[in-house]
């Protein structure tokens, strides 16, 4: 040990260490600050969320659950990890918790193996009409391991046609119905998709990744009562670390725990786990309920203005943190604004439309996400001026100085709302 302290002596600043990683991170900082984020898988976790994440905990091997490890010193991991799965628990009002997955396809994963054989069949959402990779698109490892039939959303409401899904269920006969996605601005019926399931005596899986923030402040439907397996993520609209959960029935707690260790993967990131215990606690404060309120009026008023310039918004609306805009009328496309609109300093990724005419590389749409411009503090007057800005730099694309006035803009409005730093470098 150096003298007068308690660190060890080998221990010095990562901008010594490392000057390389040391500027990354800076730059990396300065980039957040000086941007607006309307990635709809983005958030600002509070620094306690950091705090945690760096923690001791990322030494600790802990294979196993608390009170039955492979690995010896594991007392303060099993305290962690108990407070985590209670406090998920008694979050989202679930019969089990299991708080070990690295990511949410991981848990998507966890939830197949363990309630499925290899080649059971699973119906869920088409990824071109908002479902997620690992809900057995063709790209992903899913669909090599199990027989997926997808539903899609009616060609006029682009809303889900919850009796054409009753149907493919009938014809089908999965073992598994999942529900959820990643780019969908509206309510799942729980309700009937728990009637549907039953129906056919299939496992009902909600993948709440990006509307678990919202579902555990109560601002809209929760699907835990209704379903067998609910997997999500903490660091969208959770706003806290990576990882992923999973809630299930106790009925399912056995499998599902084998599922996870030794099933899928070995020691849980204690670090994360942490993370997570915090998130949960941070959740159920009514602050933070007040701040999903928000984020649901933010993206109410993203999706109202949008339509009020022109642009086709899709399903005509929002009930969650996301909007999904059609670019067609305005002459771009969403490669094309994603990359002029990072140029000005706001941030969003190109998606696809349902029934898309162009490829998932190119699009006709972005996506827009309320929550990281939320909790920075902007609200209904900030959503207007930034899709002001937007739409004068699409319609702009080519126009480098008006790209510049409109960047400037940007930034002076960064500066209003700071999300870590209170002094911004010029």
């Amino acid at each position: 040990m150096t003298a007068g302290t308690d660190r060890p002596a080998f221990v010095k600043p990562l901008v010594k260490t490392d000057p390389d990683v040391s500027r990354l991170i800076t730059a990396e900082n300065l980039r957040i600050e000086n941007t607006i984020c309307l990635i709809a898988a983005e958030n600002y976790p509070p620094p306690a969320i950091g705090e945690a994440q760096g923690s001791v905990f990322t030494i600790k091997a802990a294979e196993g659950y608390p009170g039955s490890r492979y690995h010896a010193g594991c007392e303060q991991a099993d305290h962690l990890e108990t407070l985590a799965v209670t406090r998920a628990r008694e979050l989202f009002g679930a019969e089990h918790a299991n708080v070990q997955p690295h990511s949410g396809t991981s848990a998507n994963l966890a939830v197949y193996f363990s309630a499925l054989e290899i080649g059971d069949r699973i119906l869920a959402m088409k990824l071109s009409h908002g479902g997620h990779l690992s809900h057995g698109d063709a790209s992903s490892i899913t669909s090599r391991c199990f027989d997926f039939r997808h539903y899609g959303l009616d060609p006029n409401t682009e809303r889900i046609d919850y009796d054409r899904l009753l149907d493919q269920a009938r014809s089908f006969r999965p073992a598994m119905i999942v529900a959820g996605a990643s780019a969908y601005s509206r309510l799942f019926d729980y309700t009937v998709l728990g009637e549907i399931a039953r129906e056919v005596s299939a496992y009902l899986l909600v993948d709440m990744v990006h509307i678990a923030g919202l579902v555990a402040a109560k601002v809209i439907p929760s699907p835990v009562p209704e379903s067998d397996f609910v997997t999500f993520t903490t660091y969208k609209t959770l706003r806290g670390g990576r990882g992923g959960v999973i809630l299930s029935k106790k009925a399912h707690a056995g499998k599902l725990e084998k599922g996870i260790f030794p099933g899928a993967q070995g020691t849980p990131s204690l670090n994360m786990v942490a993370a997570k215990a915090v998130c949960f606690l941070d959740a159920m404060r009514p602050e933070f309920r007040r701040y999903q309120q928000r984020v649901l009026a933010n993206a109410s008023e993203f999706a109202a203005y949008f339509d009020r310039l022109g642009y086709r918004v899709v399903s005509g609306g929002t009930d969650n943190h996301l909007v999904l805009v059609d670019l067609r009328s305005k002459g771009i496309s969403g490669r094309k604004a994603e990359k002029v609109l990072a140029s000005i300093g706001i941030v969003v990724n190109r998606n696809v439309i349902p029934n898309d005419p162009l490829p998932p590389e190119v699009t006709s749409g972005i996506r827009i996400g309320s929550p990281a411009m939320t909790t920075r503090g902007m609200g209904r007057n900030e959503v207007r001026m930034i899709v002001d800005m937007m739409d004068r730099a699409m319609v702009n694309a080519e126009e480098e100085n008006a790209l510049n006035r409109i960047a400037r803009q940007v930034r002076g409005l960064c500066r209003q709302f700071p999300v870590y730093s209170q002094t911004l470098d010029s």
